[in-house]
């Protein structure tokens, strides 16, 4: 970002300190902070006294410049509490009202900025976490998302949408960030262009894939794409119901013609006023590989002699000695960063065979299995707007699982949200539980209702249909009913659900 928004946003900084000290004065009610503390990308957690701030990270890249910072500021401050999330951000919670400010402005230096990480704006601009290194990839599109990101910060305090913007770049192989049902989901093509679906999203009320409105859009034309897609929010959005102020909405008042041509028009206009065309350029990976590695956990990359490894800590919780423990590994292993990806895991690249054994035992701590590479929000027990402790439940799942000695493989990921919003993607999980109340005998007990059959997998996007209301209590005997049944027949989670579906709502039937 230039000196003039670095400068501003450092003056917004310091305004802020006065919005938070004054809401832990209890000058402020709670309504009236988030509507202000969202914007800067921090919000009072269920406990006002203590609050989060999330992290952007484009695409999720934590260089090292940047996992130094995490590393310091995790120990300087004594930050006992860091969660990845689902839009590829690290949060940070349990901070005191005088730490929040003093980490916005440290984080700067090494260009990851808070702003608009919450609130009614432009969220962080995701891509897929190995792009520019997964073999079959289309291109690598983190260069385009790095453009969107800086133009959407270097107009954010311009604009008043409706609500938030969420933006994902697919490079054409893994669509684990959702690009067919985002606001804006480019998805890259052999050809070397995108494709564009908008106006997607999950959420409780009318979850919608997005709308394909252009083919072959080249990378230096993306932030035209983006303008439009402002432009017709903030015309067509709506700006009276918050529950249906998002750009699936859209589609129910224009229809999907009527947001196509909307969309088109406001994109011809961009285009006539100029400006915009970027020229994204990747960077190559000039490290040389040596050696074979093979581990469950270490993937190939497209680079000859180069991998990625994968660390899922559980529940998304990242302990908080570990930024430390990979900065001192990784400062010696020149090319190398992390992408924090969209189910919380991190992945470590431009690693060699060597290096690579050397991260995977650093990072042993993690999911082991398919079932404990789960997804979970941070939970009531954290967040005020949670309803279930979605941590605890899945803390409590993964012990049952262990406990039956289930083969990997038996059960896939779970995607466990605390409450009605969608921040585990619960809609597009294989298997995924939103936080609910279940009546028992007139009495209201803690629940989590059940969706089936989501997948994200490009060209074949579904959201998963509810299933059962599950008590809480029970939800970890469930998934280990139904882990032994597919383990008895032999056969993967995938495999068993499809070829015995009756058996299968036989089991979750018990439950509901």
């Amino acid at each position: 970002m230039d000196c003039q928004w670095e400068n501003t946003f450092r003056t917004e900084i310091k305004d802020f300190q006065e919005t938070i000290h004054a809401f832990d004065r209890g000058e402020l009610d709670r309504k009236t902070y988030k509507g202000m503390s969202g914007g800067m990308g921090s919000y009072a957690q269920r406990d006002p006294a203590r609050h989060m701030l999330r992290l952007r990270l484009t695409g999720g890249r934590l260089t090292l410049e940047r996992l130094k910072f995490l590393a310091e500021a995790v120990e300087r401050e004594q930050v006992g509490r860091l969660k990845l999330t689902t839009c590829q951000t690290i949060q940070l919670h349990d901070l005191s009202a005088g730490q929040v400010p003093a980490l916005m402005e440290g984080a700067m230096e090494c260009a990851i900025y808070s702003k608009g990480g919450g609130g009614d704006n432009p969220r962080n601009v995701m891509c897929s976490p190995l792009s520019g290194v997964q073999p079959g990839e289309a291109f690598d599109v983190i260069p385009c998302a790095e453009a969107v990101s800086e133009y959407l910060l270097s107009i954010c305090r311009d604009i008043h949408m409706p609500r938030k913007l969420k933006i994902a770049f697919s490079n054409g192989v893994d669509d684990s960030v959702h690009s067919a049902f985002r606001d804006m989901g480019f998805q890259a093509q052999a050809d070397g262009t995108f494709s564009l679906r908008i106006a997607g999203g999950l959420g409780m009320l009318s979850p919608a894939m997005g709308v394909p409105v252009a083919e072959g859009i080249p990378p230096q034309d993306v932030l035209y794409y983006v303008r439009a897609m402002i432009d017709t929010f903030c015309a067509h959005g709506n700006y009276d119901s918050r529950p249906k102020a998002r750009t699936r909405h859209m589609q129910e008042t224009l229809g999907a013609e009527g947001l196509r041509d909307a969309f088109l028009s406001n994109l011809e206009r961009a285009k006539q006023a100029g400006g915009l065309t970027v020229r994204p350029a990747a960077a190559p990976v000039s490290k040389a590989g040596d050696g074979t590695l093979t581990h469950p956990r270490a993937i190939a990359q497209k680079q000859p002699g180069l991998y990625a490894v994968k660390y899922h800590p559980i529940g998304g919780l990242l302990p908080p000695d570990k930024p430390a423990a990979l900065y001192r590994l990784l400062k010696n292993m020149p090319g190398t960063e992390i992408r924090v990806a969209p189910d919380e895991t991190m992945y470590v690249i431009n690693l060699t065979a060597s290096e690579a054994e050397r991260v995977l035992e650093a990072t042993a701590d993690g999911a082991q299995t398919r079932f404990e590479h789960s997804v979970a929000c941070i939970g009531a027990s954290v967040c005020q707007q949670g309803v279930r402790d979605s941590q605890s439940v899945l803390q409590a799942a993964v012990d049952a699982v262990r406990a039956a000695n289930l083969p990997d493989g038996a059960l896939p990921g779970v995607c466990i949200s605390g409450c009605p919003s969608s921040c585990s993607a619960h809609q597009a999980g294989a298997i995924g539980f939103q936080g609910c109340v279940k009546p028992v005998d007139k009495t209201p007990m803690p629940a989590f209702r059940m969706f089936l059959g989501g997948s994200d997998r490009v060209g074949a996007a579904r959201f998963g249909e509810p299933a059962a209301t599950v008590l809480e209590t029970e939800l970890p005997a469930l998934l280990v009913e139904l882990g032994r049944a597919a383990a008895g027949a032999g056969q993967s989670w995938e495999e068993w659900s499809a070829a015995h579906p009756g058996e299968r709502d036989a089991i979750i039937a018990k439950y509901d």
